[in-house]
């Protein structure tokens, strides 16, 4: 897509284009906030990552890496990509890599590095609370909004009476703490990966919560995250949601539930460890023989529970989720003497739900420090209908298109001295062309090169003429790793894929408009009656931004190859005769 700005020199600006863009942005992120939650600031720029100290030190990032077992041999974008939704679901599809640079882990020691997931998560709008709750298992529990999964405060590891193994899906009643025991292999954002290379968050995800503005402070030197020491003065960001559709928000709520007028503070958990305060055993002199109430509800359990290892240097106390009880199972009171329930959040007005909802928070110490339950207890306060799906299989409307499916969006240009320079968003690995003109007329091609330097792009020109217009298109990516459903993406003009032995593809249409005359941009959204690849026809056709198509290809093993045109035929506009056809000519091709 071509966007296009007027610029005099006595600064008098006329933005075309913009007020199109900023119209469909309006319509895309509507007042909901399961759509509009969701972190996109670096979608249109590289995943990248250090392995060491030393990379860290010096600010020296890979956009692709590999240890043997992990590789992202091409780039992947940051996070969340595509945004859709329906009546009844919110569908996220992500990369599963943070917008921050991530890692070291252990400066290199850890076996295992982030990949791209090529995730679709669906968040369900509406939730069913039983009273028999289910227990988070091992792995993905929720989406955090930066398009990171969320796993519990399990490692999966729990003790079997003679030695702690690998718990799989079997019941054990000492479960041991994610945070406590794999804590030293998380990175500076409070993520590591587990050996298929999903990078994820046990723990407060106080990367992405600097990045919201959670009361968290980054020290540029040394390239880590600390609690903020002055008192929060706004309620936390939502940070994610749970399988179950209730959102998780930083530690940081209104100090009365109901009230919004009420004053911050820090959300205290309503956990302890079993240390003999409170009312609770005392682990350490009396043995690890009975697991706390909260735990027996869950695992439907009254007596007769393997006991675990005694408390010991190698067994330390707090090792196991079950070291901490629940101090509403002691007679205190929540909403008194702490905050959070035993699944770790509250009934609250939020700045999200004004009315009211259920809600997770993060869990810290006044220092900063994760505690348990961290962002949700081990059990779902909800049932989770939630979770990762293989495809969308029903009729959504697009909220988000990022990374390679994103439009580019001209700032005001800035003129000084006769010199333009034109600034807009742009996608990391592409390349530019300008074009400007004084009476649209005749196009003046200016350049076919401007690369695009993370998400942004520039150019700058000093015309001789008082006034003229400008406009920008991508005519070239770089080769990338696509995301979402194990469907690979890929672009036009410019892309190609390898047919090998038959393959779907989904394939992002920049429209051209060039020429002489270009022709208008049928507006977002306007119905499509064929689209062509090589006369293939596309499917799950859409346009929800004005110059872009999305559709998928089913591109069978004998597809001949070569260069094929692309063919986009539009329904015929009220009032005009004529239906609007572009066609990219060998926009796109098929390789052996």
């Amino acid at each position: 897509m071509k966007i296009q700005i007027c610029t005099k020199k006595n600064l008098n600006f006329i933005a075309g284009a913009l007020g199109i863009f900023s119209t469909l942005l309006t319509a895309a992120r509507a007042d909901d906030p399961r759509t509009n939650c969701w972190f996109t600031t670096y979608s249109r720029q590289y995943a990248r990552i250090y392995t060491n100290n030393t990379m860290k030190t010096a600010g020296t990032a890979l956009t692709t890496w590999s240890n043997g077992s992990q590789t992202q041999s091409s780039p992947a974008y940051c996070g969340v990509q595509e945004v859709y939704s329906s009546a009844n679901s919110i569908y996220v599809r992500s990369t599963g890599l943070a917008g921050y640079t991530m890692g070291p882990w252990q400066n290199g020691s850890f076996p295992n590095l982030p990949v791209n997931q090529k995730l679709i998560y669906r968040v369900p709008r509406t939730n069913n609370v039983p009273a028999t709750k289910s227990i988070t298992g091992g792995g993905q529990i929720g989406i955090f909004v930066d398009g990171v999964e969320m796993f519990n405060s399990w490692d999966a590891f729990a003790w079997n009476g003679s030695a702690e193994v690998g718990a799989g899906n079997t019941t054990y009643y000492w479960n041991r703490d994610a945070y406590v025991n794999e804590g030293a292999t998380f990175d500076p954002g409070n993520a590591h990966q587990q050996n298929t290379g999903t990078y994820h968050y046990h723990a407060s995800p106080i990367a992405l919560r600097y990045l919201l503005g959670d009361n968290v402070n980054f020290n540029p030197a040394t390239k880590t995250y600390s609690e903020a020491t002055n008192p929060p003065v706004q309620h936390s960001p939502l940070l994610g949601w749970v399988a179950d559709g209730f959102p998780v928000y930083g530690p940081y709520g209104y100090a009365n539930a109901t009230n919004a007028g009420s004053g911050i503070r820090r959300m205290v958990s309503g956990y302890v460890i079993r240390n003999g305060l409170f009312g609770t055993s005392n682990l350490t002199a009396n043995g690890r023989t009975t697991i706390p109430q909260w735990a027996a509800r869950l695992f439907n359990v009254a007596s007769n529970i393997l006991a675990g290892p005694a408390v010991s240097a190698s067994y330390p106390l707090g090792r196991y989720m079950e070291d901490k009880d629940y101090l509403g199972d002691r007679g205190y009171t929540q909403g008194v003497d702490y905050d959070l329930d035993e699944y770790n959040g509250r009934w609250c007005v939020t700045p999200e739900f004004p009315n009211g909802t259920y809600a997770y928070f993060v869990a810290i110490a006044a220092d900063g420090t994760p505690v348990f339950p961290y962002n949700i207890g081990r059990g779902y306060y909800a049932t989770p209908t939630g979770g990762s799906v293989a495809s969308i299989s029903e009729t959504v409307a697009t909220n988000f298109l990022g990374g390679p499916k994103s439009t580019p969006a001209l700032d005001l240009p800035a003129v000084n001295n006769g010199t333009v320079t034109l600034t807009w968003s742009a996608t990391e690995g592409g390349t530019y062309m300008v074009q400007s003109t004084t009476d649209f007329s005749t196009w003046t091609t200016n350049s076919t090169s401007v690369a695009a330097v993370l998400k942004a792009a520039s150019y700058t020109n000093n015309p001789t003429d008082n006034h003229r217009f400008y406009r920008v298109a991508r005519t070239a990516l770089v080769a990338y790793d696509g995301s979402g459903g194990g469907t690979a993406s890929f672009v036009a003009p410019g892309g190609s894929v390898s047919r090998g032995n038959g393959k779907n593809i989904t394939v992002s249409i920049t429209l051209s408009t060039g020429g002489a005359n270009p022709p208008m941009l049928p507006p977002a959204n306007a119905p499509i009656t064929s689209l062509t690849l090589g006369g293939i026809a596309g499917t799950g056709v859409s346009a929800a931004l004005q110059g872009t198509v999305v559709a998928t290809f089913a591109i069978a093993g004998n597809t001949a190859t070569g260069a094929k045109d692309v063919v986009v035929t539009f329904g015929v506009p009220p009032g005009q005769s004529v239906a609007p056809t572009f066609t990219l000519a060998g926009g796109f091709t098929i390789n052996p």
